[in-house]
């Protein structure tokens, strides 16, 4: 079946796609040499948060390394990271893409890990920490900084990401973007249809699940369920479409608020010390 994006994704006119895309450059290349480093490595997965992150750091002009770090992966996904990899190095003479094949890896570790922890989440969230050792392998040795692709209502709304996997990041260019607003960012930019028109998956399960099949929300009603919460607003005048959704905004929220918090230290009273 055939995928549309909503369509809030292809006319946001709240929003001047050109002018973030501006203002995210500058950000990015700012940030980048305050901290002395020489660019940027990014884990494409052939999604569109991958390919707007990319293509923001590529604008630069600094080094962009597009790493693709199969693992099991699904030819259609494999073969939207590759073109979208082969667009940006013709683009960009700072963008460079690796790939490197973490299936064998993965394997490893499925045979060292005793089979009764091996349940479905834990796997998945292996295989996204997997892909974290190995962008910070590369970014360390070429002093790179590590671009997160997380979207606001995924990083700070329900929390849908692996800690220490997807979540180890050194910036987050896209963190203060909804997902239809990264959708107008990257129509904006030329991304190619075949990514723009895909469902989002987090392409870590043997299935290919999507996101929506997932969280049981799709993002704009997750989007417009966020803007409600911070709004604190009566729920008298939702459907009760809304208030399911709202519901399943606030479980996901609550479950993985550990993630959007800054690790808990206990402090010591002064007379223990």
């Amino acid at each position: 079946m055939h995928y549309s994006p909503p369509p809030a994704a292809r006319k946001n006119a709240r929003m001047n796609a050109q002018r973030v895309i501006e203002f995210l450059t500058g950000w990015l290349a700012d940030y980048c040499r305050g901290a002395g480093m020489n660019g940027f490595a990014i884990g494409i997965s052939g999604g569109i948060d991958s390919a707007v992150t990319s293509e923001l750091c590529a604008r630069t002009g600094m080094k962009s390394l597009l790493l693709n770090m199969p693992i099991y992966q699904a030819r259609d996904q494999l073969d939207r990271a590759a073109d979208h990899i082969s667009r940006l190095e013709k683009k960009y003479p700072c963008a460079q893409g690796l790939t490197i094949d973490l299936t064998p890896v993965f394997q490893s570790i499925e045979r060292a890990l005793p089979a009764a922890i091996q349940d479905g989440l834990t796997m998945a969230n292996t295989r996204a920490r997997i892909r974290m050792l190995t962008l910070y392998a590369q970014a360390s040795h070429h002093r790179l900084l590590v671009a997160g692709t997380g979207n606001k209502v995924e990083d700070f709304g329900i929390g849908f990401f692996t800690k220490y996997g997807d979540g180890g990041v050194d910036v987050s260019p896209i963190a203060d973007l909804m997902k239809t607003e990264v959708y107008a960012v990257g129509r904006t930019l030329g991304i190619a249809d075949e990514i723009l028109s895909c469902p989002s998956t987090d392409g870590l399960w043997p299935d290919n699940r999507t996101d929506e099949s997932q969280i049981g929300a799709s993002y704009p009603e997750l989007e417009k369920a966020m803007l409600f919460e911070e709004s604190g607003g009566d729920e008298t005048g939702l459907s009760p479409r809304e208030r399911e959704v709202l519901a399943v905004y606030r479980k996901f929220h609550r479950a993985n608020r550990h993630k959007m918090q800054p690790i808990p230290c206990p402090k010591l009273p002064p007379e223990l010390r």
